[in-house]
């Protein structure tokens, strides 16, 4: 892959099948499939098909399926099999690349051979992780927005968004709505959302929910946790205003809550990349072993999340971070983390170690993100103005993010393994506690930046 936009990272909900995206290859013409995010496939014929570059399909598409202009920014073709995840540029040729993603394989994950010899990507149409999230409030198209929607729930419903349990009632409620109608009292609502949960609910909530509906079942008892917290939040759907015949043809204002609550959640529109991190070492002398991650990096920063616990274990903007990545010729493929932090109440500098031969990727994906936010925010000094009134709400692209204590989004800084530094003198040395500095060069160059970096040292000491 050449330059940062071919975002690459793990595979996400939309891998149900092992499926192939071209039908047929001739000199003339080729039948192409290209999957949206609902499972669907639109079929393309075109001509011409290796030489055909991402933005010519692109376009073939946005014609079938009558997509506004908008659609130009917001979709991107992906190449995405069980292995691996490309989000394309313009300017490439999917159907070269596809020839060549047994070399991607090899070069980008830790497959074994005979995965890396079977796997076949299909084509995708896919949110753009460049497609900022403000722009986002500005579409009015019921199919964009039905296809963005679509997406971001299989993400919830798959746990690659993790969120907390009353969140995923909330986003469940809206997916009620949108496939059951408005909540009906009197109706036998609860059998419904008992048969079809895990439609609504991601499946490490239904597991436990199911175990509760087993032991009671034929009793008549109360439907369990997770089932009720959903059919309460049904109830809370909100109508839009007019006739019930114009609320039932119109889902939009539907598509759009549910969008906007996934804006709260600090990872939206992420492309995702697989790793690992050590874990933190367990009693006198054990070595505690790594642990599987997702790295999730958006224009708004980076989130490391733990694939099997569902929940953020580090989130950091990149006003917060420097970073840098080794390369396998170095050393083993890893990226390099640093953010501001303490050891037992001394400020240091941490260092965290993702192990992943997409590290590279990830470094890049980073630079490129901050060239794109400054480019889009130039960062305004604070003595510019005055601060905004007690109770102001913030501008429509600043939505809060989800702090509440224990919440699933929020820094789990106790179970990461750091490296911590200190500055002594004109050295960076590993902990033996004093003030911080950074090392790594490669950081946001904010006014109102919280992190400062240093020069590099001859006597640094890595980990």
């Amino acid at each position: 892959m050449d330059g940062p936009e071919g975002s690459t990272g793990q595979p996400g909900p939309a891998d149900r099948s092992h499926r192939s995206s071209v039908s047929s290859v001739g000199a003339r013409a080729a039948d192409v499939l290209v999957y949206l995010a609902d499972d669907s496939m639109v079929p393309l014929a075109v001509e011409n098909l290796p030489s055909l570059s991402a933005h010519e399909l692109h376009r073939a598409i946005r014609e079938v399926l009558q997509l506004p202009d908008i659609a130009l920014d917001a979709f991107a073709l992906w190449l995405v099999s069980p292995l691996l995840e490309v989000q394309l540029k313009p300017k490439h040729q999917p159907y070269k690349l596809g020839r060549q993603w047994q070399e991607l394989l090899l070069r980008f994950t830790d497959a074994p051979d005979d995965d890396v010899a079977m796997d076949e990507p299909s084509l995708q149409f896919r949110r753009n992780v460049f497609f900022p999230k403000r722009r986002e409030l500005q579409i009015q198209d019921k199919e964009v927005l039905r296809l963005l929607y679509e997406e971001a729930k299989g993400n919830v419903l798959a746990a690659r968004y993790p969120c907390d349990v009353e969140d995923c009632e909330a986003l469940g409620a809206l997916v009620c709505r949108v496939q059951l109608g408005p909540y009906q009292p009197g109706q036998p609502t609860a059998c419904a959302l008992r048969e079809k949960l895990d439609s609504f609910l991601p499946a490490h909530l239904c597991k436990r929910s199911h175990g509760l509906f087993a032991a009671l079942r034929g009793r008549g008892a109360k439907a369990g946790t997770g089932e009720q917290g959903l059919l309460n939040a049904y109830r809370r759907v909100q109508e839009a205003a007019g006739s019930d015949s114009e609320r039932e043809a119109s889902l939009s204002p539907h598509y759009r809550a549910y969008l906007l609550k996934c804006h709260e959640l600090p990872f939206y529109g992420c492309a995702f990349f697989h790793g690992e991190i050590d874990k933190p070492a367990q009693g006198f002398l054990h070595r505690g072993g790594r642990k599987p991650v997702s790295v999730a990096i958006s224009l708004d920063g980076v989130h490391v999340i733990d694939c099997r616990e569902k929940h953020v274990l580090l989130g950091l903007r990149f006003q917060e971070l420097s970073w840098d990545h080794t390369s396998p010729e170095e050393e083993e493929s890893v990226l390099w983390l640093e953010f501001d932090g303490d050891n037992e109440g001394t400020p240091v500098n941490k260092l965290l170690k993702i192990y992943s031969k997409q590290a590279e990727l990830m470094s890049s994906l980073i630079e490129y993100c901050i060239e794109l936010s400054q480019a889009a925010e130039p960062a305004v000094p604070q003595e510019a103005g005055p601060a905004p009134a007690s109770g102001s709400s913030p501008p429509p692209h600043q939505r809060p993010q989800l702090r509440r204590q224990g919440s699933v989004v929020c820094s789990r800084l106790q179970h990461l393994s750091t490296i911590d530094y200190v500055e002594e003198g004109e050295t960076i040395k590993r902990v033996k506690p004093k003030r911080t500095t950074s090392f790594f060069s490669r950081q946001l160059s904010l006014g109102q930046g919280s992190y400062t970096v240093v020069q590099a040292a001859d006597s640094l000491e890595q980990g």
